[in-house]
């Protein structure tokens, strides 16, 4: 692929897409739009256009498939008469369930000018290629999922895969083929077999069904429309109707863009517009529902409390036993996705990143995804870090990490959103009003504090016992190790660590105290726990909850104390890990690196802090995390730094840039001796963000996963489409140099 993907896309109206498929040498766009109207959710449709690439071969010949199934109960019939030679014009499908009430599905036959493979074969007589080929058949609901091959390698012009049985078995659409290749071949033997396009498609078999498939094939350009209309709506869409469905949605989405999401400079030319709109787009088009089982871990093995030396092992042990490994549920999540092709499904600590510019766009989409989440809690306060429902999602993670463990936290980044909901509210950040009709919905919890105050009332038992249950499922010991603190109390550790990893942490491979030992301390997980009892304060603080106010208060403070007393190292002059050596003395493991800074990351340091300089000084150092395309994960100095998978020991990683811009974007608005110092790396650091993640995005076609320190090449997941949409943020964040420099007062 040469790169696809949204480039204007809106949950509300619909959007624009494009897929450039050099290998099969043709670019799809795809134009969807939603209809409202009725009693269920309204309608749809979509405007699939092929167009061959500049070396495709002449005539290129492309195949397209369209499939519908239904899950549980209800109906989907297609309504043309059987004809054994495929059907001629707009074929009709429909359905009807208790959700979606009665509708139907119409694929037409498209324009004039599309154009279809001559008859070139003797097997054309008997299933000519200018019309659609429909196979129905019944699949059981548990295996709809399966509808298709994730490999297109069969599909290519003239090629038979070595692995054509395996992709066979294991996808409906190519065991529907099964049957067809193998008569062919029989019939006209494999030296004179039809050619590839008559060979691949599937059996013409309308018959009833759950689950029906439609195969086109065309020769050269080509365009076709799906239309989903609900029949309790008062108009049915038509293809007539599109064109200026299309135009609006475009239109809305472009003019509200510019006023909700402006880029301030130096990122006001049109290529940064389109570079905006298009991450955006698929950050927001990477929204998705997920509906199924999924497997935990409910035997509370005592190993699993990670108490005594030598845990790590004993606990690798728990886990490899069967006892208390279930399937629970079923569930249901609304949640962005962090990659909708290599990702689809809920990441915990991804999810509050994700949301931050989302939460700007529409509030209300925003909170009814955290709602979603927190739905989620069990009884103790335990929300699992992925969210693998359902067989189909299981099928796209290794098996070893299906388990979820209820002792296993991730950073709790769905508290930044209720920080945005509450600086909103209190007009921190001004709501940007727009002439879209839908603003009314999507500021409605801007608008309206009492609804605001509600959705905050409602969840907050649910946050309350989540809070607890960090406090006490990832409780550090102070008092145990003689250790000197302010609080005994405040110190926190990640469970579920192996000896080079703490997946829990997010941050995966960064090096940490050797061996593991049950007295560690983790400057990240603490510095989370500030921001999170921040947050929690000010939730209490804003519905009126002032006992819990207090209360959250003391801990605050207990924990920004302990951050330093714990933490802090005079003779390396940045915040560390803590571990117990040979002679039980608590002494301090420094990996300078995300998590040495993390306690200026979660926003703990204020202006003035007497730690601040040494926070700058380490950001800004070319040798330790400064490089031109953004802060990398581990100083260069280090001596793990790229070793071993090299995953967060090097790499430049969106996220917490981010945290950092926010950050010294603080500092730089104050009035603080560093006020100037702050501005200046603000200024140079937001710049090597966006130009880097810009530069590759032209240069591949995708946003990346991770950028390489060395070069700023994108890395690891291509079409990563969730944290590091927070580029377009980024792009409207304050521009501090020259005469666009904020003082301080004025945000």
């Amino acid at each position: 692929m040469a790169g696809y993907g949204w480039n204007e896309y809106d949950v509300r109206y619909g959007g624009h897409q494009t897929i450039n498929d050099a290998e099969n040498k043709v670019n799809i766009t795809t134009e969807f739009v939603k209809v409202p109207g009725g009693q269920h959710g309204g309608g749809w449709a979509v405007r699939i256009k092929g167009v061959p690439r500049e070396d495709a071969p002449m005539p290129l010949i492309s195949t397209v498939f369209f499939y519908a199934g239904m899950e549980g109960p209800g109906s989907l019939k297609v309504q043309n008469e059987p004809e054994g030679l495929g059907v001629a014009g707009t074929l009709n499908i429909a359905g009807s369930s208790n959700e979606l009430g009665d509708f139907t599905i119409e694929i037409t036959e498209g324009p004039e000018s599309n154009s279809h493979p001559p008859a070139t074969h003797p097997s054309y007589k008997d299933k000519p290629m200018d019309r659609a080929i429909v196979a129905s058949m019944q699949v059981p609901d548990e295996e709809l999922w399966r509808a298709k091959c994730t490999s297109n390698a069969i599909m290519r012009s003239g090629e038979r895969s070595a692995n054509l049985k395996l992709q066979i078995d294991t996808a409906i659409i190519f065991s529907l083929m099964k049957g067809e290749i193998d008569a062919l071949v029989a019939e006209y033997g494999a030296d004179n077999a039809p050619p590839p396009w008559a060979t691949f498609t599937i059996p013409n078999k309308i018959e009833e069904g759950n689950f029906h498939v439609v195969q086109k094939v065309f020769q050269g350009a080509f365009e076709f429309d799906v239309l989903y209309s609900s029949s309790s709506a008062e108009e049915k869409i038509t293809s007539g109707s599109l064109d200026s469905a299309f135009k609006h949605a475009k239109a809305t989405f472009t003019d509200r863009f510019r006023k909700v999401l402006t880029l301030n400079a130096p990122f006001q030319e049109s290529k940064y517009l389109d570079f905006a709109k298009s991450m955006f787009s698929n950050l927001f088009g990477g929204i998705g529902y997920f509906y199924g089982d999924t497997v935990v871990d409910r035997s509370y093995a005592p190993e699993y409390k990670e108490e005594y030396e030598g845990f790590w092992e004993e606990a690798a042990a728990a886990r490899a036993r069967p006892d208390g490994v279930r399937l629970e549920g079923p569930s249901e999540l609304y949640t962005s996705s962090p990659s909708r092709p290599f990702f689809p499904r809920g990441f915990l600590w991804d999810e509050g990143f994700d949301l931050l510019p989302i939460a700007d766009w529409d509030m209300n989409v925003t909170l009814e995804i955290v709602r979603s989440w927190f739905n989620l809690i069990d009884e103790d306060g335990w929300i699992a870090r992925e969210q693998i429902l359902g067989p189909e999602a299981r099928s796209k993670v290794p098996r070893e990490f299906t388990v979820q463990y209820p002792h296993y936290a991730n950073p709790p980044t769905l508290f930044l959103i209720f920080n945005s909901l509450i600086d909103k509210l209190d007009s921190k950040t001004p709501i940007r009003i727009t002439d879209d009709p839908l603003d009314p919905i999507r500021n409605s919890h801007l608008t309206d504090r009492a609804l605001a105050l509600d959705y905050l009332r409602t969840l907050y038992p649910l946050l309350r016992r989540h809070y607890f249950w960090y406090r006490e499922t990832q409780r550090g010991e102070i008092t145990d190790y003689d250790r000197v603190a302010f609080s005994p109390k405040e110190a926190y550790r990640w469970r579920g660590r192996t000896e080079q990893h703490i997946l829990t942490s997010g941050l995966d491979d960064y090096p940490r105290p050797q061996p593991p030992h049950p007295g560690e301390l983790h400057t990240d997980l603490i510095s989370w726990m500030g921001m999170m009892t921040r947050s929690m304060r000010r939730i209490a603080e804003t519905i009126g909850e002032h006992d819990d106010a207090k209360e959250y208060q003391g801990y605050e403070t207990a924990i920004i104390r302990n951050i330093d007393d714990l933490h802090w190292d005079d003779k390396e002059q940045t915040y560390c890990d803590a571990t117990i050596d040979d002679y039980d003395e608590s002494v301090h493991v420094c990996h300078k690196g995300y998590v040495s800074i993390l306690p200026f990351l979660a926003g703990l340091l204020p202006p003035d802090s007497p730690r601040l300089k040494a926070m700058l000084d380490l950001i800004s150092d070319p040798e330790e995390l400064w490089t031109p395309y953004g802060l990398r994960s581990l100083s260069q100095k280090d001596e793990f730094y790229g070793t071993s998978e090299n995953y967060w020991r090097s790499p430049i990683w969106m996220p917490l840039n981010y945290l950092a811009l926010t950050n010294l974007l603080h500092v730089a608005t104050s009035a603080a001796p560093l006020a100037k110092r702050a501005a200046e790396l603000y200024t140079q650091l937001r710049k090597n963000l966006v130009e880097t993640v810009y530069r590759e995005w032209k240069r591949t076609g995708f946003a990346w996963e991770q950028y390489n320190p060395e070069t700023g090449e994108g890395q690891r997941t291509r079409h990563f489409t969730g944290w590091t949409s927070l580029v377009v943020k980024i792009m409207t964040m304050p521009d501090l140099s020259g005469e666009g420099r904020i003082v301080h007062g004025e945000l």
